[in-house]
């Protein structure tokens, strides 16, 4: 019989055990998440502003021309790579609440600097330092998320603040298509210059509520939310979820972390997957529908500003359900998600590729890959969940897997996805089936030695053992009080 219990927890994770967990999870929920999401939604609103307005009269204005619109996200994401290990490290020096929003300050800044351009050249430089600010974001977020949440409430935790980003992303298309309609040439600007100066309008005050309310991690926040009981319970409660391991804590940095992290094979494993997994979302990180319906012409600004947020909300509809069906599994497999976006963006490859397929097949096509966005946050929450016992190693890892995946992002596009290859994208459709299977095999490995080191560490096996064991229990009650 369905109770409310298991509706919750479908929906929402494991449910608390005891009435003081329940409202700290309610705490951190509202002001963890809050900030995250919102400084998130504001990260890829200013990143994904240069696609909409290229498309909106920035090509013609600055007379960019050839691959000059690809050049622009690749310095960008240069600029995030270099910047990626220093806000790493920053986050173990400097507190996350002053931090994150100190870069996002910065970021909010150069968006406004973005609105008076004269030249590419201009561009190019904000982009680059952009990057290296908006590397803070991302995988800081997620080592957060990965301190404060337990196994069964962190995929969903995850989907929830991938899909902010994703947000951002649609909400930049839609404010774009509006920007256009009513204020271009107001006050002599362009309507693509009014949307960088709105962007950062909306940036700062989110800056400001995270300098109030973040809590940084449990073993060192002081926020004034909480009480002392609850800190401790903060602690008590994850550290009870994670296996079993002296060095499942945090501490101080050593050479002994280099031999736990390169002697493993969750370094190498976790990186190659998003490494591979993470080009899966070309399609909407490239704006691929955006410049096939600028090429093949018949649609206004307006239109080719609104149609590609349909990629975008199909990706933040799939991530959700992927993440809430992920957490609401006994054995938290993750594995099944990777499999679904394959499948998604290979067929949307095929329909794509054989170009005498009507217009609403495309449109199809591209609609259905948005699902290769659901592929990241459960990518990095299975990350989480592989490296719980280890919390130096998790953090390393999350920052690898996202470094590697923006090293290879910083050609990948130029090479398979250049503007003048729109509207036909052959060789990208190509490249993309290609990553779709490669990716199916990494994860293939990442599942298998998952297995294989939980059955040679009795320990890793008992403890997941006894966490089933608990769920069947829940469950258990839950029958005898619906009878």
């Amino acid at each position: 019989m369905l109770t409310w219990r298991a509706v919750r927890k479908f929906v929402w994770g494991d449910v608390p055990e005891t009435k003081a967990e329940q409202i700290l999870l309610f705490k951190i929920d509202w002001f963890i998440l809050s900030y995250c999401c919102l400084m998130y939604f504001t990260n890829y609103l200013d990143r994904s502003n240069v696609s909409n307005a290229y498309v909106s009269g920035m090509k013609e204005e600055l007379h960019m021309y050839g691959t000059e619109y690809n050049k622009i996200n690749t310095i960008f994401t240069c600029g995030y790579i270099v910047g990626m290990i220093p806000n790493n490290l920053m986050l173990q020096v400097v507190p996350p609440r002053i931090w994150f929003p100190s870069m996002q300050i910065v970021w909010g800044v150069l968006t406004f600097c973005s609105s008076a351009v004269k030249n590419v050249e201009q561009l190019y430089a904000i982009r680059f330092f952009q990057g290296v600010t908006e590397a803070s974001t991302f995988v800081g977020t997620h080592y957060v998320l990965g301190s404060w949440y337990k196994t069964g409430e962190l995929g969903k935790r995850s989907g929830i603040f991938t899909s902010s980003g994703l947000i951002g992303t649609l909400f930049s298309g839609v404010l774009q298509a509006a920007v256009y309609q009513h204020l271009g040439g107001v006050s002599g600007r362009s309507g693509w210059r009014w949307l960088f100066i709105i962007d950062g309008v909306i940036t700062l005050p989110i800056a400001l509520y995270g300098f109030l309310v973040f809590p940084n991690v449990p073993s060192t926040t002081n926020a004034f939310y909480l009480s002392e009981e609850e800190r401790r319970l903060a602690t008590a409660r994850v550290q009870k979820d994670k296996r079993s391991s002296a060095e499942g804590m945090h501490g101080r940095l050593s050479w002994d972390l280099v031999r736990r992290v390169l002697g493993r094979w969750r370094w190498y494993g976790c990186s190659l997957l998003f490494a591979i997994s993470g080009e899966c979302e070309s399609f909407g990180s490239n704006n691929l529908m955006g410049l096939w319906l600028k090429a093949i012409g018949g649609y206004t600004v307006e239109e080719i500003d609104y149609y590609p947020s349909g990629v975008t909300a199909v990706g933040i509809v799939s991530t959700l359900v992927c993440a809430t069906w992920t957490d609401s599994t006994r054995s938290r497999a993750r594995w099944p998600v990777l499999v679904w976006m394959v499948t998604a963006v290979i067929v949307a490859s095929i329909c794509i590729v054989v170009w005498s397929s009507p217009i609403g097949l495309k449109f199809f096509a591209y609609y259905l890959a948005g699902a290769s966005y659901s592929g990241q946050a459960t990518t990095f929450a299975w990350a989480n969940q592989i490296c719980a016992d280890d919390d130096q190693e998790r953090a390393i890892v999350l920052a690898s897997m996202n470094m590697w995946n923006n090293v290879i992002n910083a050609w990948w596009p130029l090479i398979f996805y250049p503007a003048t290859d729109a509207p036909k994208f052959r060789k990208g459709m190509w490249a993309m089936i290609g990553t779709g299977v490669a990716t199916l095999m990494v994860t293939f490995f990442v599942w298998y030695m998952e297995r294989r080191e939980k059955m040679s560490h009795p320990v890793l096996e008992e403890n997941d053992r006894a966490i089933d064991e608990k769920i069947s229990e829940k469950d258990l009650d839950e029958k005898i009080v619906a009878e």
